[in-house]
Formats: structure tokens, sequence, C-alpha cells
């Protein structure tokens, strides 16, 4: 029997939702089992606004996942974005009683459950906790405290905080599609898995993901998580502009910006005209692509320069704070003609298109390499991490006693599962970051949570 750690990621959009499977192969590298792909309809910048909707697409490019790689999901690690989401930094500290014991897990954990604890907003979460710099009895600039001797353990954090409703509202739907919720990750810092290189992160780099509802944002220096924003713009309200601007449906005004659209209006002479068939019979209506660029130049530069202003607030003026290795551009906005050169005109920051094929297999298809999956890729990276096997083979589904309920077969399959990766952590403990469990410890309690309100709701 196949015991791969097969891993799933759910990807849901604003314009589609994509559902993940693979794994790693012999090399590292992440080999994709199935991708499904849907329309995303019930989400509208990152947050789910129809549930029935939003689960009928889930479903579909669940089903299409399986179809296309012959494996039962189970459950699925999920990204989450939305202009509800805002992040803040937070110092704090512990008094350990006996400062001659080595710091261990314990104490980090108490560290993280203090801040956990801070007072939100009505209605507001903490979704994410992450530790930046630890010091220990004022020695600053640890990274990794674990074995350290000391009475005061402090860290500064970076919380992100989300809409409680918000994030049960997609639980829901996950759980109404016949999935379990095994990871919540945030969108940007899944897509910076996949796109960025630790080089990257040490030098300093801003990860710009437009994707169709918002525009995500993460900063990473040090090799460490700085800043993350969501700003409430993306591809969608471009196509918005050209539908409006030249008269003419969504659908058209679509695939005008993706074939024809250019963030740079220089680029095109003032005779080169695009012909667009008429409605029910009316007349084809010619327009210019000079002026199309014109209005897509417009609303692109108002969202680099909303992104910029968030840079500014994380301070890359400042020598200290500076992004060495510039702006890396990813998301279905990366793909527009000519916006790395704007962005760079804007910014005055040197920037690449992010394309996640550094960690896809040789063999992966064109497709899968393209921005438009980063955060995909990222999802099922995460849950590679998490040592999870949230995918089972058909056949060996169809191998099992017809009688025994699929709960039953879930549920006996861990018990192996556990052996293995015990096994695996004792042999690997020494390359485990405190970062890795810290987030693993936090995540399984907070997923425990949502699964508890969301059974409490039935």
């Amino acid at each position: 029997m196949n015991k791969d750690n097969i891993a799933v990621g759910l990807d849901i959009g604003t314009t589609k939702i994509v559902a993940m499977i693979g794994k790693k192969n012999e090399y590292g590298k992440l080999e994709i089992l199935g991708v499904g792909k849907s329309k995303s309809l019930g989400v509208h910048r990152g947050v789910v606004n129809n549930i029935t909707q939003t689960i009928q697409s889930i479903q579909q490019a669940v089903a299409e996942a399986e179809n296309n790689s012959g494996y039962k999901i189970n459950d699925v690690v999920v990204g989450i974005a939305g202009q509800h989401i805002r992040s803040i930094q937070h110092s704090d500290y512990i008094s350990r009683p006996n400062a001659e014991e080595v710091i261990g897990d314990d104490d980090i954990d108490r560290l993280i459950g203090q801040v956990h604890k801070l007072a939100m907003l009505p209605g507001e979460e903490i979704i994410h906790v992450l530790p930046q710099e630890f010091k220990i009895d004022g020695q600053a600039e640890i990274k990794e405290p674990i074995g350290m001797y000391g009475g005061r353990l402090e860290s500064s954090f970076h919380v992100v905080v989300g809409q409680a409703a918000s994030i049960r509202n997609l639980g829901r739907c996950i759980k109404s599609a016949g999935l379990e919720l095994s990871g919540l990750t945030l969108e940007p810092l899944a897509s910076a898995d996949a796109v960025l290189s630790q080089e990257e992160k040490e030098a300093g780099v801003a990860l710009i993901d437009i994707g169709g509802g918002t525009t995500d944002l993460a900063i990473f220096k040090d090799g460490i998580i700085r800043h993350t924003a969501v700003i409430p713009f993306g591809g969608n309200v471009i196509t918005e502009d050209i539908k409006e601007g030249c008269s003419i449906i969504e659908k058209q005004a679509e695939l005008l910006k993706t074939r024809f659209g250019s963030a740079w209006p220089g680029e095109n002479k003032d005779n080169e005209i695009v012909s667009i068939p008429g409605l029910r019979g009316r007349e084809p209506k010619e327009i210019s692509l000079k002026n199309l660029s014109k209005i897509i130049h417009a609303r692109v530069v108002e969202i680099v320069e909303q992104v910029y202003a968030e840079i500014k607030l994380y301070g890359h003026e400042d020598p200290k704070n500076k992004l060495i290795a510039g702006i890396v551009l990813t998301g279905g906005g990366a793909e527009l003609k000519h916006i790395k050169q704007l962005v760079e005109y804007i910014t005055g920051m040197d920037t690449r298109i992010g394309y996640p094929n550094e960690h896809l297999a040789g063999d992966s298809e064109e497709e899968l390499s393209s921005p438009l999956y980063a955060t995909a890729v990222g999802l099922v990276m995460n849950s590679i991490r998490n040592n999870t096997r949230s995918a089972t083979p058909l056949v060996e589904m169809k191998m099992e006693e017809p009688v025994m309920a699929r709960s039953q077969v879930v549920d006996e399959e861990p018990i192996i599962e556990q052996e293995k990766i015990d096994s695996k952590a004792t042999s690997s403990i020494k390359h485990e970051t405190t970062d890795d469990k810290i987030k693993r410890s936090f995540f399984d309690k907070y997923i425990d949570k949502i699964k508890e309100f969301l059974d409490n709701a039935e």
C-alpha cells in the first residue's frame, strides 16, 4: 500500500478556486498529481458572500482534481485573504521560574499563548502569531532560543488578525463541501513559500500578489516576516474599468485585458484598433488599444501606489530596513504586459515576476509554473510540512470492505502514519526550527477551535 505523504492545497480566490494535490519526489521537488479549477462564485474581494455558490465551486474544483489524480481528497490546507485582514507588531515577555533550566518548547508556547490573549476589536480573531526575534535577559537578535539559559524570555511578534465571522464562513463552506480543514495560511505567506528564495528573504524583499479581488503584500527582511497587508483591489477592478470605459460586457473586457492589455500606454500606436462583436446583431464596436492601455494604466498605478505606501510604512526608506532584493510580483495580475516596468518606474525598486517553477518537479505541466498558481503551490508545500496525508488513492478505497464507513477507514490510517511521523520527528529533531514547531502547535489549536465552533453550530 502506498504510504506517500499526499498533500492538498485549496486556494479560494475571488475569480477562481484551485484544488491542488501533490507530493514530494525523491529529489525534494513538488510533484503535482492533479489540479482542479473552477470559476469562483460567491466570493467577493477574498470574502465569502454566498455560502451555497462557494460550496458548489469548491466541490467542482475538488472533483476535477480527484478525477485528474486518481486520489480522493480528505482534508485541505486553505489560504485566507480578504480586505478584513490586518497585521500588528507586538512585543511580549515571560519570566521563567528557573533560569538554570534550558529554554524549551513549553516556554515558547507560553509566550505565544500570552500573545493570543491580546484584546482585539469586536468580532476579530488572531490568525497567525509569527515570532520575529527573541531576546534573553537583554541579549538581543536571537533567532533560535531553544536550548539556551535565561530568566526573562521576550520576543517581537508579527500578529495577523482577521474577522472571526469571515473565517468561520470559510470553514463552514469547506465542511459542507465534505472536506476537513487541516490548516489555515495567510495567502501572501503561501505565495512567498512558492516564489521567494531564502537569499531574497534574507536580503529584504516585498512580495506583491495581485489576485482578482485583492492585492496581498508580504515583506521579509533577515529571513523573517516583517509586514503583511491586504489591499482591497485586484485584477477585477481593472476589468470593471474597461467594461465601463469601453461600454462592453465583462467577458469581452476580461478578454481585452488579457489578450491586448498593457500597463504602459506609450506602447500602443494611435491607429491600433480592436473590433469587438456587437450584441444581438448590433454593429461591431471598435476600441483603440491606446485608450485601453490608458484605462489599465490608471488603475494599476493606483494599486501599485497603495502597495508602495505600505512598503514605506514598513520603513523601507530607512537604510537599516532597505529591501535589497526589491519586489517580486506574482498572482494572475503579474501576467499583465509591462507591469514589471511600471512597478519599477513607480517604486524605483528592482522587480521580477515570481514563478513557482523552482519548487516544481522537472516534468510538471508548463501551465502550473504560471504566477496564477503560486498560492496553490505554496499551500501544498505548507500541507507537506504538516506531514498530512490529505488524499487516499481511489483504488485503495475500493479495496476496503464495503460495509466500513468512510470515517472509520480514515480514522484507521493515522495509527500507522503516526509511527512514521514519530520516527521522522526523532531522526530530524535538530532540523526543525522553532518557527515550524510554533506554527504547527498553534495552528492545531486554532483549527480545533474552528472545528468545535462548526460542530456546535450544526
